[in-house]
């Protein structure tokens, strides 16, 4: 298997929305984004793959050194082996990577977040950066548009938290804000159990908890709107895919926000065919 068919692979397995976007992209540009959602996939599997946190640490030190390594002409994994021809062509710079890889250290370094600037900070590594790449790749002229990156995929990882709130819990993790929590009066444990704790009135967690939810919701879709707004008409066209990204993650989040009480049992999720529809629109028509 060709570093670029791993790529590939690696990119379609993962059932993302992303995946979705990268099929409208002229072959060269596809191959960019591709390869380098393989990378971030591969580092952020360290995170959610292995339990033993010593093994996780190495790991991402591993990756830190396949970086310098790979920028220095010798990549040896074939994620970075599909990457490194784009970089130069796309700008795409080993500060960039390592920021990714720092955002996944993040993971194991805390599972809780005080409040949203604190947040914030984790979402720019995991998200931010992966979207100043992905604006590069996409075709980016104006200065400005870096910022509405950093904004959207600030949007999309709020939208990812809110949708992995069950999941994560199960994990150990609770990634809204505790300020948050502690406005809406939802203690930790109740999260970590997803659900009243015995002794207490079901109806009144639930009442709660939509109450949060409600707000996480409001806030993110306000998100969309902020990147959206800060995007430079020159560079509209060729920010398509990720506004089709965008349509794609903000649906989801309508349909979370419709009944909140199911993030805690499952993963909320768009058809197949649904994602390509979204997609498909904003190809045709040049709007979410």
């Amino acid at each position: 298997m060709s570093p670029q068919e791993y790529a590939q692979q690696k990119a379609a397995a993962s059932g993302s929305s992303f995946y979705y976007a990268f099929l409208f992209l002229p072959a060269p540009r596809r191959a960019a984004i591709t390869a380098f959602y393989a990378f971030c996939r591969e580092v952020d599997d360290v995170v959610d793959e292995v339990q033993d946190l010593g093994v996780a640490q190495a790991k991402l030190g591993w990756w830190r050194q396949e970086v310098a390594q790979a920028f220095a002409g010798k990549p040896s994994h074939p994620a970075m082996q599909a990457l490194m021809p784009h970089c130069p062509v796309y700008g795409i710079e080993a500060r960039h990577l390592l920021a990714v890889i720092d955002g996944c250290q993040m993971d194991l370094d805390q599972n809780r977040y005080l409040d949203f600037a604190n947040l914030q900070q984790y979402c720019h590594l995991v998200a931010g950066i992966v979207g100043e790449v992905a604006a590069r790749i996409f075709g980016q002229t104006e200065a400005a548009t870096t910022e509405y990156a950093h904004r959207l995929g600030l949007a999309f990882q709020l939208t990812n938290i809110i949708r992995d709130v069950g999941e994560d819990a199960v994990r150990g993790r609770i990634y809204l804000p505790v300020n948050d929590l502690q406005r809406f009066d939802l203690k930790a444990h109740e999260l970590l159990k997803r659900g009243a704790v015995p002794g207490s009135d079901p109806a009144d967690f639930e009442r709660r908890f939509r109450a949060l939810m409600d707000f996480q919701c409001q806030r993110a879709l306000r998100t969309y709107d902020e990147a959206l707004a800060l995007l430079p008409a020159a560079d509209r066209q060729a920010q398509k895919p990720g506004l089709m990204m965008a349509s794609i993650y903000r649906t989801l989040l309508q349909e979370i926000a419709a009944d909140p009480m199911l993030v805690l049992t499952q993963r909320v999720s768009l058809t197949p065919l649904r994602k390509f529809w979204l997609a498909w629109k904003v190809q045709a028509l040049g709007r979410l």
